[in-house]
């Protein structure tokens, strides 16, 4: 009987913590990269992911040995050649701001990420009025996506479970 209002006790816990929790998986100095379609049409998306998948390549190789925001912008900077010729290969109008920039709320996967302005790379393609897509560049978050290895040996644990597991045998 013990065990199992422990069981309870930690559960209650757990729920009242994980709701609760104002947690974010970004650090405070992380730099965002956001790209924003012209539209919503099924081109104009398609175009962003094909832009984003072509920026993702260049943008992990320049990046991966970043170790501060302060050079992440400096090679940023220092590359936007690279991003608007990658762009301009898809006859699209559109503009580059690093900087400070607007990220409205966002839920994702059960973590709120809250509005505010950002340091981070935003590319508007065309009138910039569809739907977009961003991620982490410092750390990089997102561009782990775009290196070709393969994480499917990857064992995930849970610590909660752990617990749970010996309390019950």
């Amino acid at each position: 009987m013990k065990k199992i209002i422990y069981i309870m006790l930690i559960i209650i816990v757990l729920t009242f913590y994980l709701y609760n929790s104002k947690d974010s998986l970004l650090p405070e100095n992380s730099v965002r990269f956001r790209i924003i379609a012209n539209s919503n049409s099924n081109i104009d998306q398609g175009t962003k992911l094909l832009i984003k998948k072509d920026l993702e390549q260049n943008l992990f190789t320049l990046l991966e040995n970043s170790t501060s925001p302060e050079e992440t912008e400096q090679i940023i900077k220092a590359n936007e050649n690279i991003i608007k010729e990658t762009i301009e290969q898809y006859n699209i109008p559109y503009s580059i701001n690093y900087g400070l920039n607007y990220f409205p709320e966002k839920n994702y996967k059960g973590i709120t990420y809250e509005e505010g302005e950002y340091e981070s790379l935003v590319i508007s393609l065309g009138e910039g009025a569809g739907n977009n897509w961003w991620c982490v560049m410092y750390p990089p978050l997102c561009l782990l996506e775009s290196k070709s290895e393969d994480y499917s040996d990857v064992e995930y644990k849970s610590y909660f479970y752990e617990i749970i597991s010996k309390l019950t045998s």
